[in-house]
């Protein structure tokens, strides 16, 4: 009986210090996780994304200045030739391993035009060495755009299948 006793009390030690050990594992991961969990200055994040998104903006719009102007190009006309000069250059700084910089320190304001589109595409289809070129380019270049696309796709034509039903109803839009 002394024995059982004995042993009951010890099981309850043991259990305090079971309890008291993970109390103690538990603050030490959150003071970890304090310390490698990087802080961000908000305002400081929006002005740097404004900057390279106002940039990005202002080199498109010199394009198409210069198209319209110097070029004579019509605006519709001079901005395709915008939105494919900015594409070729994301592409370029992407291949050159320049513009995956820029997104890190311009954030949102880098991914959020055009350019940030054509980083998504070819960043992955640049990974192809270790797959080859079928399954690595032909697969991993819609990694990340390929979701964009699809669901793009799929509600415009969605949108066609309503706006078709809604013409057979006698509905018309300007």
């Amino acid at each position: 009986m002394e024995n059982n006793q004995q042993l009951e009390k010890e099981r309850e030690v043991q259990e305090i210090q079971e309890t008291q050990d993970k109390q103690v594992q538990a603050k030490e991961y959150e003071k970890y996780v304090k310390q490698v969990t990087p802080t961000h200055n908000l305002w400081l994040q929006m002005l740097k994304a404004f900057l390279v998104g106002g940039i990005i903006c202002t080199i498109g719009q010199f394009i198409l200045n210069y198209c319209t102007g110097s070029l004579g190009i019509g605006k519709e006309e001079a901005g395709s030739w915008c939105a494919l000069v900015l594409v070729l250059a994301s592409v370029l700084l992407t291949g050159f391993n320049i513009y995956p910089g820029i997104v890190k320190w311009g954030g949102a304001g880098a991914l959020v035009p055009i350019t940030g589109f054509a980083n998504s595409v070819a960043a992955p289809a640049i990974e192809f060495k270790k797959e080859g070129w079928v399954f690595g380019v032909g697969c991993k270049i819609f990694n990340i755009a390929g979701p964009v696309i699809l669901y793009g796709i799929f509600t415009s034509w969605a949108l066609g299948v309503v706006y078709y039903f809604l013409q057979m109803m006698g509905m018309y839009w300007a």
